[in-house]
Order: structure tokens, then C-alpha cells, then sequence
């Protein structure tokens, strides 16, 4: 029998393990020398660099419509604490040290978390689509994703109105999981935010155009059958590379290929929700 860890105990230990790691990041970050992001305009800067719009009430399986409910206030909250944020150069956005704490007495409501291999329920739940949003949009851009966590080998949820590839979105938690882009350039970016009755809305923006542009895409994505190596059990899992070019604004030509990740992942949803085919095995990829 594996030995089980402090935070497993009980739900007392789980909250020690918590505390611990929200005291040990605020210490990194007190002894640091990273500059963070603090300064706002409610003037646009001149140039879009890339928008997004993420839809916000989603066909989940059975997940409960009022936690999509709940969701959208928490995005509602959120999105004023990070509107208009300028990333200037040498500095570096964290999500969490805008917006803090999501707790019921600041209005957060119940949402989807994740907890371990799968879903559960927590005050702010859902708030990952913010920055799953901001995380696209950087992926267009000369900023560098310092830290970035994502549950990659989860498959939680049915793909509807689905525009981004799989496996690109993040996880959060606060305080310890954090998102933060650096911004290595010599002008200044802005992250504009909102939210209306459907979507979560986003713009990156900088001072100038930039002279290269960056194209995200999906391959190798597929459904195959696999055999659970711990139980035995039949399941299906979900494959996909996701790669970046960078290309030439004046010349169109790719001058940096890069392979972001791949992903390979348990279905956690019912078969019959999946609308591409089921491999019967994962095939064989040449080198």
C-alpha cells in the first residue's frame, strides 16, 4: 500500500499542506527580485496584438448549471481586477497577486475545481477559463510564460463551441499555482478584459506593431482505446501535439518552429459525447 501523503489525512492536514504553500510563495516572492506588474490605463494602447472571446456557460456532461452560474459572477469579480494592467518592460504579470483571494466574503460563488483526477466543487471554481483566456492570447505574442500548470492529462469535459486546441488551457490555485508572463521586450503590453452575458472578452495589446506573428495549432489529435495499466479497464484516451511558428511579419516566412506540448489524456466524460471517431489503438507516429 503506497504510503499516503501529510495533505491526505484528513481535511485538516489538506489545509495545513494549503497554508504552507501560500506562506512559502509569498516568502519567494517577498525575497525575489522580480518586478510585478502594478501600473493600469483605462486608455487602450495603440496596436492589438490578438483578441479572444471564451464563451462562458458551456454543455459540461452533467455538470450543474449552477455552477456555470456561479462561475460567471466569479468572472464578473475578477475581470476589473486585471482590466487595463500594463506589463511594462522587465516586469512580469501574476494573476494571483491582482486579483487574491477568491472567498465567499469577497462574493465568489461556487464553481468546477479540480481536484486530483477529477471534478469537484470550490468557491471560485471555473476561474481558470480567465486566465486559460489570457494564456491563449500571450501564446500570440513575444511575452515568456514564466509559470504556467495545466491538467493535461484530464480530459474533464465534452468539446462545445470548442475554437482552442486541447490541452492549451491552465490550472490555478491560490496562491501557489500561479500564471505569470515576463515581459522581455522594450514596450509596453496591456491586458483588457470584460465580461458580458455570454462570453469572458479579451484583447492583448501593445505600443507598436511587433515585426513577427505567432500561429498556435493542433496535430496528432485523435481518440484511441486504451487498457487502465492500474485497473485493467477499458478507457479512452485523448492525444494531441500543439505546436507554435513564428513568422516574418514583412516576409510571411517561419523563422522558429516550436513544440509546445503534448498532450495525452483520460476521457472522463461518456463515450457517446465524443463526435470524432475512437481508434481502436493509438497508432504509430514515425520519428
Amino acid at each position: 500500500m503506497a504510503r499516503r501523503l501529510f495533505s491526505e489525512l484528513s481535511p485538516l492536514t489538506y489545509r495545513i499542506a494549503v497554508e504552507r504553500q501560500c506562506l512559502q510563495r509569498r516568502l519567494r516572492d517577498a525575497v525575489g527580485r522580480e518586478r510585478f506588474a502594478a501600473a493600469r490605463s483605462t486608455e487602450d494602447l495603440p496596436t492589438k496584438v490578438y483578441a479572444h472571446n471564451s464563451l462562458i456557460r458551456r454543455r459540461l456532461g452533467n455538470v450543474d448549471t449552477h455552477l456555470q452560474d456561479g462561475k460567471a459572477v466569479s468572472l464578473g469579480l475578477t475581470w476589473p481586477l486585471v482590466d487595463g494592467i500594463l506589463i511594462r518592460p522587465g516586469e512580469t504579470f501574476s494573476f494571483w497577486r491582482l486579483v487574491g483571494r477568491p472567498t465567499e466574503g469577497r462574493g465568489y460563488r461556487p464553481g468546477v475545481v479540480i481536484s486530483g483526477d477529477r471534478a469537484d466543487v470550490g468557491i471560485g471554481g471555473g476561474m481558470c477559463q480567465f486566465t486559460n483566456l489570457l494564456h491563449w492570447m500571450t501564446l500570440h505574442s513575444p511575452l515568456t510564460i514564466v509559470e504556467h500548470h495545466h491538467h493535461g492529462g484530464l480530459d474533464l469535459f465534452p468539446d462545445f463551441r470548442r475554437q482552442i486546441p486541447f490541452g492549451t488551457g491552465t490550472s490555478i490555485i491560490w496562491n501557489f499555482l500561479d500564471y505569470r508572463v515576463h515581459n522581455p521586450t522594450d514596450q509596453v503590453f496591456q491586458f483588457r478584459v470584460r465580461t458580458d452575458e455570454e462570453y469572458l472578452r479579451g484583447e492583448l495589446r501593445s505600443e507598436s506593431p511587433w515585426p513577427l506573428t505567432y500561429h498556435v495549432r493542433e496535430d496528432e489529435s485523435y481518440f484511441y482505446e486504451a487498457v487502465d495499466p492500474r485497473s485493467g479497464r477499458p478507457q479512452v484516451r485523448r492525444h494531441n501535439v500543439i505546436h507554435r511558428h513564428v513568422r516574418s511579419r514583412r516576409t510571411g516566412d517561419v523563422v522558429e518552429r516550436e513544440r509546445l506540448l503534448e498532450n495525452d489524456a483520460v476521457v472522463c466524460y461518456d463515450r457517446d459525447l465524443i463526435t470524432a471517431p475512437i481508434l481502436t489503438a493509438r497508432p504509430v507516429v514515425p520519428a
